[in-house]
């Protein structure tokens, strides 16, 4: 009763409920908030405080910025959802402050853009070097869960496109990245794609800003071979996971392609099948045979590893063997 109460005292207030109506379709910053709604800074601070400490409102750091959306765990996120389900849908202010934030996205998704395009030549020559994308990414399909997954984390996310692939699969999805570039890219696909169970931080992968047992599925597409010690991403992948949870690697078998290393920043030139196997099962994770993906100069591996060795495998899970 103190819970509902607290939250419905805190939502009671014209603002406060603008700003919960537009955090239930982006992640936005104060500065941001405080252009859609013409309100200062310290105002609209306060009244983000408010609705945070009441549940209502999740603030996601990111270096020295912070994103506010819609709370989605706690005892507040259903009290916010109800909430939003309630707005009416002809309000007049809430229909110009979408209109306004409609065009915040468009101009977040252009900025995204224009940096990926800058960057993209080195990201399609990489592409050209390997498996079909598209491959590799039902190798991937094969080997998740068929079992609804409630919390996703994705290693790396780049662009976020292991999330969007994977959204469907997941009741809450979390990516990881250092790159606020790439971040602003995934945030603005995301939008674009309307997966607003969908989030993105700002954080190392060495080191997870997440309680141990947090998620039921951790992918690392493509992020290891950037890594300085690959066997502590593995590690604290595996912290993270719960009992009952899957870890999926994909990443290069070894190669000579040492351009990788000198113009793409990449640390490592691919990883034995067997080395990963090795740091799965130092973490206290049970790996299946890896697939392998063999297409172009490069190889790509695909390998799964669970938290427990009795879970019941799916056939294709144990005998996905790509490229053999």
């Amino acid at each position: 009763m103190d819970e509902l109460l607290s939250a419905l005292k805190a939502a009671a207030e014209p603002t406060r409920l603008r700003l919960l109506a537009l955090c239930a379709r982006a992640d936005l910053t104060v500065t941001e908030l405080v252009k859609l709604l013409g309100q200062s800074q310290p105002r609209l601070s306060r009244h983000l405080k408010l609705l945070a400490d009441a549940g209502l409102l999740d603030r996601l750091q990111e270096g020295a910025f912070a994103y506010w959306r819609l709370a989605q765990r706690g005892p507040g996120a259903p009290i916010a959802r109800q909430l939003i389900e309630a707005l009416p849908s002809d309000d007049p202010v809430l229909i110009a402050d979408g209109n306004r934030l409609d065009e915040l996205r468009r101009t977040r998704s252009d900025r995204a853009e224009t940096y990926f395009r800058d960057v993209a030549a080195s990201w399609d020559g990489i592409r050209s070097l390997h498996v079909d994308e598209a491959e590799v990414e039902q190798a991937l399909l094969k080997l998740v869960p068929q079992r609804k997954v409630h919390d996703l984390l994705d290693l790396g996310t780049g662009t976020g496109r292991m999330l969007q692939l994977l959204a469907p699969r997941a009741e809450q999805a979390t990516g990881v990245d250092r790159s606020r570039e790439m971040l602003a890219i995934a945030r603005a696909r995301l939008d674009e794609a309307g997966l607003r169970h969908c989030v993105v931080r700002q954080a190392d992968m060495a080191r997870l800003p997440f309680d141990d047992a947090s998620f039921d599925l951790i992918v690392c597409h493509m992020a290891l071979h950037y890594a300085e010690a690959p066997p502590e991403i593995v590690a604290e992948a595996a912290r993270v996971l719960r009992p009952g949870g899957t870890l999926l690697l994909i990443d290069f078998a070894p190669h000579d392609r040492d351009v990788l290393q000198r113009e793409h920043a990449h640390r490592w030139l691919g990883f034995e099948p067997a080395s990963l196997a090795r740091w799965c099962r130092d973490a206290g994770l049970h790996p299946l045979p890896p697939a392998t993906l063999a297409g172009g100069e490069l190889t790509v591996t695909v390998l799964r590893a669970d938290r427990r060795a009795e879970l019941n495998f799916s056939d294709d899970a144990r005998e996905l063997r790509v490229g053999h």
